[in-house]
């Protein structure tokens, strides 16, 4: 498969890891505990086992997000054809700025478009107005009530987008026209 298809599909996953990576640590894949499969069975979360992507070494199993973070970098400088790392140094910020921007925005599709009654991905972190926006429909709240949370939520939305808009016409003012192409295929850019 060619190298930029196959990281295009990977950058199609980072916004939905990036989304649930703090749920992810804080759950337990069972590996070697009651009902779970004994140590060196197949799932039992050791090196190369569920939640180990390849096996990290982590002891009980586990997605290590700073790891994949590291690889998807290393991944996004090979093709961007980064070799020099005074380049690469400079680059770098603008491109987790990208990244950090679009997962505080919600990834392609914003923010609680997914999941039951459209509350959002599993392990995704809502905001706080898009918290106050679901308690006032739960709670039934009075119609001005709703749309004044309705019209904080977004406002914090378009807040959120305009600062991914910024971040990536940073990162696209220091790429040439060849690297802006491979930071599009990369979801980097629109």
């Amino acid at each position: 498969m060619n190298p930029i298809l196959r990281l295009g599909s990977v950058y199609g996953v980072v916004a939905g890891l990036c989304l649930c990576c703090g749920n992810l640590q804080a759950q337990d894949d069972n590996g070697g505990g009651p009902g779970g499969p004994p140590p060196g069975e197949p799932g039992d979360g050791g090196p190369g086992g569920p939640g180990n992507f390849g096996g990290n070494g982590r002891p009980g199993g586990g997605f290590d997000p700073a790891q994949f973070q590291q690889r998807m970098l290393e991944e996004t400088r090979q093709s961007l054809s980064l070799t020099n790392a005074d380049e690469w140094a400079a680059v770098l910020p603008l491109v987790q700025k990208v990244m950090d921007a679009r997962r505080e925005a919600g990834g392609p599709g914003g923010p609680g478009k997914f999941g039951p009654g459209g509350r959002g991905r599993p392990g995704e972190q809502s905001s706080s107005e898009q918290q106050i926006l679901q308690k006032t429909l739960e709670e039934n709240a009075p119609l001005a009530q709703i749309k004044d949370a309705l019209a904080k939520y977004r406002a914090a939305r378009k807040d959120k987008q305009a600062k991914l808009e910024t971040a990536q016409n940073n990162l696209k003012s220091v790429l040439s026209v060849k690297q802006e192409a491979q930071a599009v295929l990369l979801g980097l850019l629109p």
